[in-house]
C-alpha cells in the first residue's frame, strides 16, 4: 500500500512534537491511556441515549500488556473506536483533535461531559519511544475495523482489517536502547504500574495489567524450605475514584491523613485539612494540607512548593507554583479543574483569568483556615507557628509589605509579661492608658533579651515587651511600621515615651565626662550620652540611624564582606558608682580613667551580643584593674 504524507506535510513539525513539546518521555504512557478514556467516554455518552449499545458504565476498561520478547507495549480500550475518515484526521494531520470537535458538537447540549484531549498531539508523544506505531480501531455503528501504520515523520499508511469488537488497539514497537537511553523500563510491569499510579491513578475507567507474582507453592507452606512459583494476575493499576471527588462527609479524617503520607512522603499527618468544591465561573475541587512540622529542606533550595495540579483526575504538574503564594509554600495538596487553559502539551498552563482565580480563591481559604486554628485551637496554632511562623514574616517583608495586611493578624511574639507567644492584637488589647508605643526588644534568646539593661526601664514599669528573637522579627516590624494606630518602638530608642522616675529631674553638667569618654574611644562609639532608660546598669549601647545591632549582626553573617555596622551610641548611666569613679579619676589619674572607659564600652559591646575588636586588649585592661 501507497505510504501517505501526512496533512502537515512537514517533518520539522512533526520532530518539534516528538522532541521538543514534552519534558519527559515517560509522559506518553498518559498521553495514551487519556486518550483512551477520552474514547470511552465518548461511547458512555452515546450509551445514555443509544439502548442498541448494550454496554454500562462498568464494562468500559483499558488494558496494557506488555510483550519484552517482541519489545512491544499495547494500550486497549473499548471506547468509541475510529473510522478510516477519523485516522486520517485525526492521526493523519498534526495537531487535529477528534475530542476537542467531539466536545463542541456537544456542548449545546450537555454541560457534563469532560475531554481533556484537545490538541490532538499526544497521541504523537508515543514516537518519544517507539520506533513504529501500529492502531487498530473499529467504530462503534461500523462492521469494518482499520490498521493504522507509521514509523515517524515519514508518513502513515491504512489498510482495512478485520476487527471482532468495537474500540482501540495501539501497539507500540519500541526503539532499540542506546548508551543514553534505556526504553526497556517502559517494558517492565512495575515501572508502568508507577507511571499509571503518577499520572492517571484517577482515570474514571479501569486500567488493567497482567503481572507477574510469585507465592509460596500450597503444599510447601508449612515446609521449613517453603518453595515458590510464578504466577500472573490481572491488576487494576489505578485507584480511578480521588478522595478529594468523594462527599466530605463520607471520608474519615484517618483517610485524610493517609492519603496525605503517602501521596507527600510525610512521616506526621498533617496539622490540618481542608477541603473545599467550588463551583460557578471556575469549578475546581482541592484537598489541601498544612503541614505539623517543617520539611527537613524546607529551607533550602531543593525544596519545591505548590500544588498537584489535575485536569479531569489527569495529572498535569506535581508542583503548580501559580496556585500557592510564597508565603503560604508550607502548604501540600491537590487542585482538580477541568476549566484550566492547558498548552499543547498539558504540561504548563495558560496564564488565564481562572487559574489566578483558583489561586485568589485558595489564598483566602488558608488564610481563614489559620485564623479559625489561632481563634478555636490555640494550641494546633501555637505548634503550627512554631514550624512555619518565620515563613508568614517572610511573607510580609516581601514585596515591598504587599501582603501585610493579609498575614499581620497571624502573627505571634514571646511576650514578657505572659512567658510564652502572643498576637499584636493581644498585646494592644492589655497595653496600658498612658502606653505610646508596642515596645519589643531583640536578641538571640528570651533569656539574653530579659539579661538587657535597655530593658529595664519597661519592665520597671511594668510595660510588655515582645521579644524578637528571630532574624526575621525585627525586618517584619519595621515593615509593618504600626499596628491599629499604634507605632512599634525598640527598647534600644532613646525616646521610649516614658520618663525615668530613678533620675533627678535636675542633673549636673556632664558634659566634661561625655566628651572626656567620646575622645578616649574615639571612632569605636558615634556619641556618648547621658542615659534616660538604665537603672541599675552602669552602661549600655544603642543604635542610631536605620540599621540595628541585630541587623548588622544578620546581614554579616549572611554577607561577611558588607561591611554592614550600625552607628554605636554609647549609653552612661550617670548615678552608677563605675560612671562616678571614672569621673572621679578624671582629676586624678586620667589614664585609669581612660581604662575604665574602654572596660565599660567593653562590656556595653558584649550586652549588646557584638564581637570585641580586641579580647586580648580587654582581658589585659581588666587584670591590670583587678
Amino acid at each position: 500500500m501507497k505510504k501517505k504524507q501526512f496533512k502537515s506535510e512537514s517533518k520539522r513539525l512533526l520532530d518539534l512534537m516528538i522532541n521538543s513539546i514534552y519534558t519527559h518521555k515517560e509522559i506518553f504512557l498518559r498521553e495514551l491511556i487519556s486518550n483512551a478514556s477520552d474514547a470511552i467516554d465518548k461511547l458512555c455518552f452515546i450509551a445514555l441515549t443509544d439502548d442498541k449499545l448494550g454496554m454500562t458504565r462498568s464494562d468500559f476498561k483499558i488494558n496494557i500488556f506488555s510483550d519484552k520478547d517482541a519489545r512491544t507495549l499495547t494500550i486497549t480500550d473499548n471506547g468509541i473506536g475510529m473510522d478510516r475518515e477519523d485516522l486520517e484526521n485525526n492521526l493523519g494531520t498534526i495537531a487535529s483533535s477528534g475530542s476537542y470537535k467531539f466536545k463542541q458538537e456537544l456542548e449545546e447540549k450537555s454541560d457534563d461531559i469532560d475531554i481533556i484531549g484537545q490538541f490532538g498531539v499526544g497521541f504523537y508523544s508515543a514516537f518519544m519511544v517507539a520506533k513504529s506505531i501500529t492502531v487498530n480501531t473499529r467504530k462503534y455503528g461500523s462492521e469494518t475495523g482499520f490498521c493504522w501504520q507509521s514509523s515517524g515523520a515519514d508518513g502513515y499508511t491504512i489498510e482495512e482489517l478485520e476487527k471482532e469488537n468495537i474500540g482501540t488497539e495501539i501497539i507500540l514497537e519500541l526503539k532499540d536502547n542506546t548508551e543514553d537511553e534505556s526504553y526497556d523500563e517502559f517494558l517492565d510491569e512495575y515501572r508502568i504500574q508507577s507511571l499509571v499510579k503518577k499520572y492517571s491513578d484517577y482515570i474514571r475507567y479501569p486500567i488493567i495489567m497482567e503481572m507477574h507474582k510469585s507465592r509460596v507453592k500450597e503444599e510447601t507452606k508449612d515446609s521449613d524450605k517453603p518453595e515458590y512459583e510464578q504466577y500472573t494476575e490481572q491488576e487494576t493499576l489505578n485507584s480511578m475514584v480521588p478522595i478529594w471527588q468523594r462527599p466530605k462527609k463520607d471520608v474519615k479524617q484517618e483517610e485524610y491523613d493517609n492519603f496525605y503520607r503517602d501521596k507527600f512522603m510525610a512521616a506526621d499527618k498533617p496539622i490540618r485539612t481542608i477541603v473545599t468544591s467550588v463551583e460557578g465561573v471556575v469549578t475546581y475541587k482541592a484537598l489541601l494540607f498544612i503541614p505539623s512540622a517543617t520539611p527537613y529542606d524546607y529551607y533550602t533550595k531543593e525544596y519545591k512548593k505548590g500544588l498537584q495540579l489535575y485536569s479531569s483526575g489527569v495529572l498535569i504538574t506535581e508542583n503548580c507554583e501559580e496556585l500557592v503564594p510564597e508565603h503560604f509554600r508550607f502548604v501540600k495538596g491537590i487542585v482538580d479543574s477541568a476549566d484550566l487553559s492547558l498548552n499543547i502539551s498539558r504540561e504548563m498552563l495558560q496564564h488565564d483569568r481562572h487559574l489566578l482565580t483558583i489561586a485568589s480563591n485558595l489564598e483566602k481559604k488558608i488564610k481563614n483556615e489559620l485564623a479559625s486554628m489561632l481563634k478555636n485551637k490555640r494550641e494546633d496554632y501555637e505548634k503550627f507557628f512554631s514550624a512555619f511562623g518565620r515563613q508568614l514574616k517572610y511573607g510580609i517583608v516581601s514585596d515591598f509589605g504587599m501582603h501585610k495586611d493579609e498575614l499581620v493578624d497571624l502573627l505571634m511574639f514571646y511576650s514578657s509579661t505572659e512567658k510564652k507567644p502572643v498576637t499584636l492584637s493581644e498585646y494592644v488589647e492589655r497595653m496600658k492608658d498612658d502606653q505610646k508605643f508596642i515596645y519589643f526588644a531583640t536578641g538571640e534568646s528570651a533569656a539574653a533579651i530579659d539579661a538587657l539593661p535597655q530593658t529595664e526601664l519597661l519592665r520597671s514599669k511594668g510595660f510588655e515587651i515582645l521579644y524578637c528573637t528571630e532574624d526575621a522579627d525585627e525586618f517584619t516590624l519595621q515593615t509593618l511600621m504600626m499596628y491599629k494606630e499604634k507605632r512599634f518602638c525598640s527598647a534600644t530608642n532613646d525616646d521610649l515615651g516614658i520618663e525615668n522616675d530613678e533620675k533627678p529631674e535636675e542633673e549636673k553638667d556632664s558634659s566634661a565626662l561625655l566628651t572626656f569618654v567620646k575622645e578616649t574611644l574615639g571612632d569605636k562609639v558615634s556619641e556618648v550620652v547621658a542615659s534616660k532608660k538604665l537603672v541599675s546598669h552602669p552602661v549600655c549601647l544603642t543604635a542610631k540611624g536605620g540599621i540595628s545591632f541585630e541587623m548588622e549582626k544578620y546581614f554579616n553573617a549572611v554577607q561577611p564582606d558588607s561591611g554592614m555596622k550600625a552607628q554605636r551610641v554609647l549609653e552612661l548611666n550617670l548615678s552608677h558608682p563605675a560612671v562616678q569613679k571614672m569621673e572621679a579619676l578624671i582629676q586624678t589619674d586620667i589614664d585609669k580613667a581612660r581604662k575604665y572607659a574602654e572596660v565599660l564600652h567593653a562590656q556595653a559591646v558584649l550586652i549588646a551580643g557584638l564581637p570585641l575588636d580586641n579580647p586580648s586588649e580587654y582581658t589585659d585592661i581588666i587584670c591590670e584593674l583587678i
